[in-house]
């Protein structure tokens, strides 16, 4: 049998990625491509640039090669629409029509609403950033396979200033916290079943670091820090965290624990996902 084959689709312009990169992150769909051979080491994982410009992108039928497909964060706002935001919206639609388990994060999550049938909104709250706080799993999502392992409270990676105003038309929530009602959520699109989070699961510690030096000084300037230098002070706990994630005093300063700073909590979600939808799917397929 051929090896599992995954297709990360990028959510961000060429240029936002090399900013990423300048501020010493890299591309979303890089770091994700990584977290996903890692949990499928035999896998093949291969990535597309639908916001870029002459992008040659996979069709209906080359979307059902794929044994699962996951969607990245973006810098983008869904509403502001433009070539860039319809050729995904158009291209996840066109997935849709296949079978093909999708998943996405954040940006990810808002691109599936719309392209199913719901909406997106600047978030009256403001941003939610660094780590969102007490994302509670609902009553249905309990028992869901996403969090399996997964404690009913927890923190995670967030950065957005967006949030799902209205769920497509049969979506299960799955887990809230009182900045964003929609956090996880679940769907069935067409022939696919869409899974999707409004945080960064698959983000590691020093790519949020990145993510903080990238938006400097505007942090400042939305209150987060009374200035640059408790900024800076912040960024380098991050950094600190990615070399030293079981540091004591960091996770008490923070208020985290293991489904943060432990490596196979924090990203379950997309673990679960590979091996209740992608892993499932492939076989029903005939393909394992």
């Amino acid at each position: 049998m051929s090896a599992p084959r995954l297709l990360v689709v990028e959510g961000n312009v060429a240029e936002a990625r090399a900013r990423q990169i300048s501020f010493g992150g890299e591309a979303a769909s890089e770091g994700y491509a990584r977290l996903l051979r890692e949990i499928l080491p035999m896998g093949v994982v291969d990535i597309c640039y639908p916001a870029d410009p002459g992008a040659n992108l996979p069709d209906a039928g080359g979307l059902e090669g794929y044994d699962g497909i996951a969607i990245t964060g973006s810098s983008l706002n869904i509403y502001n629409g433009g070539p860039e935001i319809q050729n995904q919206i158009d291209l996840i639609r066109a997935a849709f029509t296949t079978g093909t388990p999708i998943f996405g994060s954040c940006w990810g999550l808002q691109l599936l609403t719309t392209a199913a049938g719901g909406s997106v909104r600047k978030n009256p709250r403001g941003r939610e950033l660094g780590f969102g706080r007490r994302i509670r799993v609902t009553e249905d999502g309990r028992d869901h396979g996403m969090f399996a392992g997964k404690p009913p409270v927890f923190e995670a990676m967030t950065v957005h200033l967006d949030e799902v105003e209205t769920l497509p038309e049969g979506a299960t929530l799955l887990a809230t916290n009182d900045h964003s009602q929609v956090q996880a959520v679940e769907f069935k699109a067409g022939q696919s079943n869409a899974w999707g989070v409004q945080y960064h699961p698959e983000y590691p510690f020093r790519e949020m670091a990145a993510i903080f030096r990238r938006l400097r000084p505007s942090l400042v300037a939305e209150g987060f820090f009374p200035d640059e230098e408790q900024e800076e002070a912040f960024i380098g706990d991050l950094e600190m965290l990615e070399r030293e994630p079981g540091h004591a005093g960091l996770r008490w300063k923070h208020g985290i624990n293991g489904a943060l700073i432990t490596k196979e909590l924090r990203t379950a979600e997309i673990r679960n996902w590979v091996a209740h939808q992608v892993l499932p799917e492939r076989s029903r397929r005939g393909r394992a």
